[in-house]
């Protein structure tokens, strides 16, 4: 994860650095979804978000 920026963590104690690399893990994986469907690889229908919210 060093390519995000990610170099250590910022906080003290292990609990804090789970919650903050679960949060870096989180982050990383909507990039992947991002990019994923920006390159077309994923289709998104609108009507199924639509009815999801709803």
């Amino acid at each position: 994860m060093k390519n995000l920026g990610f170099r250590g963590f910022r906080l003290r104690g292990l609990e804090k650095v789970r919650g903050e690399f679960a949060l870096m893990c989180a982050a990383h994986n909507l990039l992947k979804i991002v990019k994923a469907v920006a390159e077309g690889i994923i289709n998104i229908d609108q009507r199924a978000i639509r009815a999801q919210a709803a």
